[in-house]
């Protein structure tokens, strides 16, 4: 049986580029959703997100041509690479980016010079990455890597999409070294259309808190390298965790909101569950969804319940500290669980100064938890029912 285990990680965050200061950051429980700079928020609801800071953006690899998110992906994608000292078998190597708004960025600031007739031709450029596959070009490119190039496309689980897909492909003899992940940057209409939906808090998000109202938008990338075990040992990789699992299902139901009896979530759990060979009671810890909404942190709490009963487990959410990253939470997400497996600390759910009584788990309040955890699950819920449940365990 092939067994999958992660050899490398990279993060670009609202913490900043690298993987130590995003664990730096939720370890400590530091909130980065601020008021947003990158563009006017005048009249609108909420007017804060999980930003990567400006002078992070303009230390990024990659032509100013490509577009912010792109620029995401490249720096967030070299680091596990660096990191896993994959250098001669980066033409064997796949890559699967989750990805979602793209390029838009860069569309709305072109198509505002054209709605005041300041076009400036330079700007046109920007339109070659406004579809997302983009990203996965130019990592592909840039870092010479020869083997699979994929993009999947599933809302705010696609970055979870990602790494389970690439597993497969692993487990499946196509190729034994994968980089997966997932990238999305913060756009106007993304802003706008949470903002219409009602949906986003005007204060960062409470994840569980029995007062909660919204959530939190935020940006950022997040990628890991995957690989065949046999693989990673004959070349004398450091091993991070192992890559259990992944579960899928579509809730099949509405186009923005949950099933309310929770049956899409609670299937894909328990189909990682099952075909990573353990039992609900072995899951230590459970890094959330949990986006801050009453509908959706009810619905999710339901599944947990369903699959796991009231039965003492930890969960948290990371979306209180760095907002909601749309198509790369699930990826930073993953990140987070690998980091609570190797470092024994589970990172807090921020701003739960009044925990909803009607959810039975220690959502972690406020100040990171040591814990012996040795099986993690993340879990990933996007529109339109997508729902993706990965398991990792301890290396």
């Amino acid at each position: 049986m092939t067994r999958v285990v992660v050899t490398g990680v990279g993060v670009v965050s609202p913490y900043g580029v690298g993987v130590q200061k995003f664990w730096e950051g939720l370890a400590g429980g530091e909130c980065a959703i601020r008021p947003i700079t990158l563009f006017e928020t005048d009249g609108f609801r909420s007017r804060i997100a999980g930003e990567v800071p400006r002078d992070v953006v303009s230390s990024l690899p990659a032509s100013q041509r490509r577009s912010r998110a792109d620029r995401f992906a490249l720096a967030a994608a070299r680091e596990p690479l660096a990191d896993a000292g994959i250098q001669s078998e980066r033409a064997q190597a796949g890559v699967i980016v989750g990805a979602v708004g793209g390029g838009m960025l860069e569309v709305e600031e072109w198509y505002w010079e054209v709605a005041r007739s300041r076009e400036d031709p330079r700007k046109r450029s920007a339109l070659r990455s406004v579809l997302p596959y983009s990203h996965a070009e130019v990592v592909a490119r840039r870092l010479r890597l020869g083997g699979p190039k994929e993009t999947v496309v599933m809302a705010c689980s696609s970055g979870a999409a990602s790494l389970a897909l690439a597993a497969d492909l692993i487990v499946a003899g196509v190729t034994p070294l994968m980089l997966a992940g997932g990238v999305d940057s913060l756009t106007r209409i993304c802003f706008m259309g949470f903002n219409a939906l009602k949906l986003l808090d005007p204060e960062p998000c409470r994840p569980f808190d029995r007062d909660r109202r919204g959530m939190s938008i935020g940006e950022g990338a997040a990628f890991i390298a995957l690989e065949d075990l046999r693989h990673a040992r004959a070349r004398g990789a450091k091993i991070y965790a192992e890559f259990c699992s992944g579960g899928m299902s579509t809730d099949a139901f509405h186009v923005t909101a949950p099933q309310p009896t929770a049956e899409g979530a609670t299937r894909a759990m328990i189909e990682a569950l099952a075909r990573a060979g353990i039992e609900a009671s072995g899951i230590d810890y459970v890094n959330a969804h949990g986006t801050g909404t009453p509908q959706n942190d009810a619905t999710e709490m339901l599944a947990l319940m369903k699959v796991f009963g009231s039965n003492g487990l930890l969960v948290s959410s990371n979306k209180s500290l760095i907002g909601h990253t749309m198509a790369a939470a699930g990826a930073l997400e993953a990140v987070a669980t690998m980091l609570t497996l190797a470092h024994g600390l589970v990172p807090p759910t921020a701003h739960l100064d009044h925990p909803d009584p009607e959810i039975p788990f220690d959502c972690i309040p406020h100040t990171a938890c040591p814990a012996n955890v040795v099986f993690a699950m993340s879990n990933s819920f996007g529109f339109g029912g997508q729902n993706v449940s990965l398991i990792f365990k301890r290396w």
